[in-house]
């Protein structure tokens, strides 16, 4: 007698349920983080904000610490995804600049729980060589660099390092969104960037002084 097979039994395996579990955590974990504080946190509170076991969280994130490095870098590729999807289709450099300066800064003001886990990495992981921020910062100037050159080369930049470039306008970028923070500004980003790169494209020295300031210095005569 021909037998037949009998379906599985159950429900198909979830194969995406890992990655949106370690979401859920991370968006979870981002937001009590930033309203208790590192060491305040409890995995418990977390895992209750989820209806989960405690022990589901360590499954995914074995320790407190692993937990909060996670959701600091999992903020900061959010960053640079949001970034690099606002500037690169955007064909002039120098307009490219100025979209990522204005994304950037919305970024942060949509975002300010990365801001305060930022804020706590440096508190309380200060032996840190160097904190998660610079590191996606580092990997991820490099295009940056050779954009900014061919500026240089094309005639369009004062013929500076490309570092000093890169490190003056991440240092205003950077400041600007703790000062941000820390002082409760509601200015609109969109002004703010315009303020950082009309300051950095034109400076802040008229045609004359900066043709003055320019301009050979006569010997001294007797």
């Amino acid at each position: 007698m021909a037998t037949t097979s009998k379906p599985p039994r159950g429900r198909p395996k979830d194969e995406s349920l890992p990655e949106r579990r370690r979401e859920q955590i991370l968006e979870a974990a981002t937001a009590v983080f930033a309203q208790d504080g590192y060491p305040n946190t409890d995995i418990q509170v977390i895992a209750d904000r989820l209806v989960l076991s405690k022990g589901t969280v360590y499954r995914y994130f074995p320790s407190k610490q692993e937990l909060f490095f996670a959701a600091v870098d999992r903020g900061l590729r959010r960053l640079h995804e949001t970034v690099t999807a606002a500037a690169d289709p955007v064909a002039d450099t120098l307009d490219r600049l100025a979209v990522a300066v204005r994304t950037y800064l919305a970024f942060f003001k949509g975002c300010p729980e990365l801001v305060e886990l930022l804020i706590q990495e440096r508190a309380e992981f200060r032996d840190r060589k160097k904190s998660v921020y610079f590191e996606h910062r580092d990997a991820r100037i490099g295009p940056w660099r050779g954009q900014l050159q061919a500026l240089i080369a094309a005639g369009r930049l004062r013929d500076v390092p490309v570092e000093r470039i890169v490190d003056v306008v991440g240092d205003l970028v950077y400041g600007t969104m703790f000062t941000n923070h820390f002082a409760g500004r509601h200015k609109p980003h969109e002004a703010q960037a315009e303020d950082i790169l009309d300051v950095v494209f034109r400076g802040i020295l008229s045609n004359s002084e900066r043709r003055a300031a320019d301009a050979p210095r006569s010997e001294e005569t007797d």
